[in-house]
């Protein structure tokens, strides 16, 4: 505290320095005297409104950009609304008003469109809340917020639920928007506290700026089939949670079991290869990655229900095998690179077990000592870091011999965590272009696959879904 520090200094002075003993004594007196203590306070106090200031000021800030904006969007949007509402009165239908909880958990009514479910009506599902645009008028929303929940809705954190109450709800929310682009990982609730503690007027102005095309190009999941099938390949349709579990789960069977994802790129090399394409068919389990397959299930009709990647999915497996005791191996990488990967790891989850780890680098007559090696180690899950599709290819010849219950191939993860390659923001992937930054950073390597390899993607999904559309036309099979 300052008194001591002070008191301090004035007992070792020594008593031949007068003019330094003069100097701390006036320094105290100045610091606790009553005009020094009265000082003081107004310097607090001070300080303290103009906290408040720049608060309320932020706040105020915040309700005139959403009041002008609700202004402007009712007025510019009026004939359309009127539009619809016209529409959904002819149909049986119109406009109700919703129980929700607002800021401080006040009640109000959000205001929306209901329409009927008829294939002409669900491609306005996007127009339902514009309704919601006077609750914005009114103060009772913002644009940006948590989705505004019903009364009899529960959380599973009460307590910690309560801290989205903390502002007013949105037309449009975090969770919203990741779970459009299927990246929607963690609770609704564990993405409202997110936002909650980095809210700012910039970061707002981001969402929204960034709901533009996820809004037209986004999925989300409400329905999707548990399988997918395109191209000659089928995919488990699974969250990641659910992948997550599964793949603990398979290090308690019998039977060593292999686990691949499945990108774009993916799907060409399978198009061509049969080898690689037998290899995906045998896997246990075949995992959607990235914006092509999501795009290739629009377009089929076939709906992803989350993009899984390995480099999103490792905290979660992490997280698990470190809960269930599972070890695990690593393969693969530049040399060092499993080393930092495994720091990583044990940084992050000081009670996983990390059995062994080797380079990639290795040639064809040192890989009987390395099967031996992660025989050796007991570990429960080898995540494998060869590329596609040496990969798969490699864990399926040496999946019996390898002791392991789960192996997976894994890309460019090791790459990622260990920091040798920087990961696209979250921002990006929100957008669903984290192909275009991995271009960004690796133009060599990634453009033939990017731009020569999507739009044959494209081209060939495009194909099959008209074979579908003539096949459904004729009563027929596809040829």
């Amino acid at each position: 505290m300052p008194v001591d520090k002070h008191v301090l200094e004035l007992e070792a002075a020594p008593s031949s320095s007068a003019s330094g003993r003069s100097a701390l004594v006036a320094d105290l007196e100045g610091l606790f005297s009553e005009g020094g203590i009265r000082q003081r306070r107004r310097a607090h106090r001070r300080r303290s409104l103009s906290w408040v200031i720049a608060i309320r000021s932020a706040n105020a800030l915040r309700r005139l950009s959403d009041l002008l904006l609700a202004l402007l969007l009712i007025t510019v949007l009026c004939p359309v609304m009127l539009a619809l509402l016209i529409a959904a009165r002819l149909s049986g239908c119109g406009i109700r008003a919703q129980p929700r909880l607002g800021r401080w958990a006040t009640h109000f009514r959000q205001y929306e469109f209901y329409f009927p479910s008829t294939p002409i009506f669900s491609h306005l599902a996007f127009a339902h809340t514009l309704p919601s645009l006077f609750n914005v008028l009114k103060g009772e929303m913002s644009f940006i917020g948590p989705r505004p929940a019903s009364p009899d809705e529960s959380f599973a954190e009460e307590r910690t639920a309560w801290q989205r109450y903390n502002l007013r709800p949105g037309l449009l929310s975090l969770w919203w928007l990741r779970k459009r682009a299927n990246i929607a990982y963690t609770s609704e609730l564990g993405l409202d506290l997110e936002y909650i503690e980095t809210n700012t007027l910039w970061g707002d102005l981001g969402i929204a700026m960034r709901a533009v095309p996820v809004a037209f190009f986004g999925g989300g999941a409400n329905t999707a089939p548990p399988e997918l099938h395109f191209l000659g390949v089928e995919i488990d349709n699974l969250t990641m949670a659910e992948a997550s579990a599964q793949i603990v789960a398979f290090t308690r069977g019998d039977e060593p079991v292999q686990v691949c994802f499945v990108n774009a790129d993916c799907v060409n090399i399978a198009f061509g290869n049969e080898d690689y394409r037998a290899i995906l068919s045998q896997a246990r389990l075949v995992l959607a990655d990235g914006i092509g397959v999501r795009l290739a299930g629009t377009i089929l009709n076939q709906n992803i229900r989350e993009n899984i990647n390995g480099t999103d999915m490792l905290p979660f497996l992490c997280a698990a095998a470190e809960q269930s005791g599972t070890s695990l191996y690593l393969l693969g990488g530049q040399p060092g690179v499993p080393e930092a990967v495994a720091q990583w790891m044990t940084d992050h989850y000081p009670g996983l077990k990390i059995a062994g780890h080797h380079h990639g680098f290795f040639a064809k007559e040192e890989e009987p000592a390395i099967v031996r090696a992660v025989r050796a180690s007991g570990a429960g899950i080898l995540l494998v870091a060869f590329g596609t599709p040496r990969q798969d290819a490699w864990i399926a010849a040496h999946r019996e011999e390898l002791g392991v219950k789960v192996s997976i191939g894994v890309g460019g993860l090791f790459d990622f965590y260990s920091g040798r390659i920087p990961r696209a923001p979250i921002w990006v992937r929100e957008l669903g272009v984290e192909w275009m930054y991995r271009f960004y950073r690796e133009p060599r390597r990634m453009w033939r696959r990017y731009f020569l390899g999507n739009a044959i993607f494209l081209y060939r999904v495009a194909c099959e879904r008209l074979r579908a559309h003539e096949s459904h036309r004729t009563g027929g099979a596809a040829p």
